[in-house]
């Protein structure tokens, strides 16, 4: 270890943060879970970031690595390993003008990306936090307020810069290592260090965004409504319902249909949106023209002690109705999860199957049960919750990994149907051979 580690600071210009460091618990914890890891590096280039894998690799320590730290499973940290947080490498640039193209840090957070990109007229279909990062959501997929006009993150990324296992630096590009961009558009950070990111960016106008509110008793009614119609919406109406949220009341909470409508004439925004507002009884509508940076939330921190349990699962067109009156009829119970239901479709559904290792193409809805609190409240909910995906087990296909609290071998096999595991275990031999990229929802090189 002493040889590596003085290999190490004398090659690495970066941090280099240890415990009893007086900024070591900032740094050793991830926004979602506490860690306490060994060493944190937070690299100043792309040669810290090849000093940093050759390091863990040869000191045979865990590595994890950090853009936005946002990881409900918490990939960004461990427990005396390595993390090499990229929250350094953070530049947005618009490299070419013409074809839209920007080059994004692998540190950068979607806020410093969308606020980057204003003054250009530009965005690019992300998330919908402004403080997460750009690379754990891209790699995964990227669900956010364009999806169903741009689809995913991953389907706008066009090239990456790889630090891989061995700590040299390779291109992903349709032209260069082209499965190795076939495998991270959808295989986590099981391949590598992106610390670049290439996208094709598209012009943006403000956007019509906000949310109309309807009481908890219509939930079944809003749902059934809401899923049938966003079927035949326009592409650039995106939209998802919220509903049993505990800090807003619980099973006696609104239910809150969130929408986007990526344009900024009012007349087409109205036409598009109007139907939504008829699903019900308003009680509340603040939908309003504005910069589409400004649809990005700030990311909220738990106090310390909240523990978050997070699940999600995909739903075919068939398997809906089922799907929604399970969930209309959970979240009017006491011990309700929060319930977040997102369309998708749209241009997600319209990318072949096998185009990325993003495997849900065919998805209608995306849903999220989430439990929060002290570990007693947690696992006092943990019977109730796993009671409602045994209800909806029949009727769900697969699960989104960028909303798991675990990655267990089951979550794993939600993640990756059996076709896309073997073609993504293929590549983790190739890239990633000792499975040093070992902290995600793992593909093993087997």
């Amino acid at each position: 270890m002493t040889s590596e580690l003085d290999l190490l600071r004398r090659d690495f210009a970066g941090d280099i943060i240890e415990p009893g460091a007086d900024d070591y618990a900032a740094a050793a914890r991830s926004l979602l879970v506490p860690g306490s890891p060994a060493y944190v590096l937070r690299p100043a280039s792309v040669a810290d970031v090849r000093a940093g894998v050759r390091f863990a690799a040869a000191a045979g320590l865990a590595l994890s690595v950090r853009g936005g730290g946002h990881s409900f499973a918490g990939f960004g940290t461990n427990d005396g390993g390595v993390v090499i947080d990229l929250g350094r490498l953070a530049d947005v640039e618009v490299v070419d003008k013409d074809r839209h193209l920007v080059r994004i840090g692998g540190g950068a957070t979607w806020g410093r990306v969308a606020d980057a990109l204003a003054p250009h007229g530009l965005a690019i279909s992300s998330g919908d936090t402004r403080s997460v990062g750009v690379g754990g959501l891209t790699l995964s997929g990227g669900i956010g307020w364009k999806v169903r006009k741009y689809g995913l993150a991953l389907d706008n990324l066009v090239a990456a810069e790889v630090v891989t296992a061995g700590g040299e630096v390779v291109r992903a590009s349709e032209t260069d290592d082209a499965e190795l961009l076939w495998a991270i558009r959808g295989g986590g950070g099981n391949f590598g260090i992106v610390t670049a990111f290439e996208f094709a960016a598209h012009p943006t106008t403000d956007v019509f965004f906000g949310r109309i509110a309807f009481p908890a008793a219509e939930a079944a009614t809003v749902l059934e409504g809401w899923a049938r119609y966003l079927r035949t919406a326009p592409a650039e109406l995106t939209s998802l319902v919220e509903f049993a949220n505990p800090f807003a009341g619980g099973p006696q909470a609104p239910v809150e249909v969130r929408v986007a409508f990526d344009g900024d004439d009012p007349e087409q925004a109205a036409r598009a949106i109007d139907p939504i507002r008829r699903l019900g009884t308003v009680i509340a509508d603040d939908v309003a023209l504005k910069p589409y940076a400004d649809t990005l939330a700030e990311g909220a921190v738990p106090p310390p002690g909240i523990r978050l349990v997070t699940r999600s699962g995909f739903v075919d067109e068939r398997s809906v109705p089922e799907v929604l009156r399970i969930l209309a009829e959970t979240g009017a119970g006491e011990r309700s999860p929060f319930i977040v239901v997102r369309a998708v479709g749209g241009a997600v559904s319209q990318v072949p199957a096998d185009a990325t290792a993003y495997a849900h193409r065919q998805a209608e809805l995306m849903f999220v049960t989430t439990v929060a609190g002290p570990p007693p409240v947690v696992e006092a909910a943990r019977p109730g919750l796993d009671a409602l995906w045994s209800r909806l087990a029949p009727h769900v296909g697969g699960a989104y990994a960028n909303f798991l609290a675990s990655a267990g071998e089951e979550e794993v096999a939600a993640v990756y149907p059996a076709r896309t595991y073997e073609r993504l275990a293929k590549a983790k031999r190739h890239y990633d051979p000792d499975n040093l990229f070992a902290g995600n929802h793992n593909i093993r090189p087997h």
